[in-house]
């Protein structure tokens, strides 16, 4: 952090319930920064946005009040035993996983792979932990033959996408659906002619717009007041496995051999060999 999103931090730290209380504004001038800088510390702090993190705030200084002890998540407890906090977990990505399958349109996804597996070259993604997941879907394609990048930096993002063309596809991770830096290289592949395909926990999102095929993850299990992408993330994961395995399904002639390959060539790292 800068020393000016430090005084941000320190002042949302120190008065939850006052800082819940004020605009962007109101924060910048009571911080002696500006609203950029707020916004900036929002989202370092691991919110899309100020606004999401004002309702952290207001939910931080209601636990305060009524004496309850601090939250980790929604349903876990600072002082809950480990035990607990493992059945909570399990329980929790159980049904998004479910939640996701449910509300997964197999049309929309039996497009995007085909869609993928005819793909000159593919490009993925994705900021924080959905970068981790685009990472995730770059490496399984990159396993079967495919061309794929995943760019972590937004600029390389936006230059890799200019270089898109029909018959190329961007998929876009994004739960929240409004993350600038991945909605702005899916619009460039968009309107380069490539197929564009946006994973998201919200259908109506700013990044649907320029999305061919849209990939909806489960919401219900995700909250505004969570502090880090736990269910977005386990249900994102799902969904990319799904179009993993549909692109080797389609692809298996050169699928099969290349995961053979890779297999082999790694084997002696992990001390095993196929018979």
């Amino acid at each position: 952090m800068t020393r000016s999103m430090q005084r941000v931090a320190e002042a949302v730290a120190g008065d939850p319930a006052g800082c819940a209380a004020l605009t962007v504004t109101g924060l910048a001038a009571r911080t002696g920064t500006s609203e950029a800088t707020v916004v900036r510390t929002a989202r370092l702090l691991g919110y899309p946005g100020y606004r999401d993190l004002r309702l952290a705030l207001a939910g931080l200084a209601a636990q305060q009040q009524s004496g309850r002890s601090p939250a980790i998540t929604t349903d876990i407890a600072v002082d809950d035993p480990i035990g607990d906090v493992v059945a909570k977990l399990a329980y929790d990505e159980q049904q998004t996983l479910a939640d996701t399958a449910a509300g997964l349109d197999t049309v929309q996804l039996g497009a995007a792979v085909t869609a993928l597996a005819g793909a000159r070259r593919t490009d993925v993604y994705g900021i924080g932990a959905s970068g981790l997941v685009a990472q995730d879907l770059t490496q399984k394609l990159l396993r079967i033959g495919l061309i794929a990048h995943a760019p972590g930096d937004p600029h390389l993002a936006v230059t890799n996408a200019v270089q898109l063309r029909t018959g190329d596809v961007a998929v876009a991770i994004t739960h929240s659906g409004s993350t600038g830096d991945v909605i702005e290289p899916l619009r460039v592949a968009f309107e380069h002619g490539a197929t564009t395909v946006a994973i998201t926990g919200r259908p109506d999102s700013p990044v649907t717009q320029y999305a061919d095929h849209v990939l909806t993850t489960a919401t219900s299990r995700e909250t505004e007041l969570r502090p880090a992408a736990m269910s977005s993330r386990t249900s994102q994961l799902l969904v990319v496995d799904c179009l993993f395995v549909g692109v080797a399904q389609r692809t298996y002639d050169t699928a099969g051999p290349a995961l053979a390959a890779s297999y082999e060539a790694l084997a002696h790292r992990h001390g095993t060999r196929r018979g």
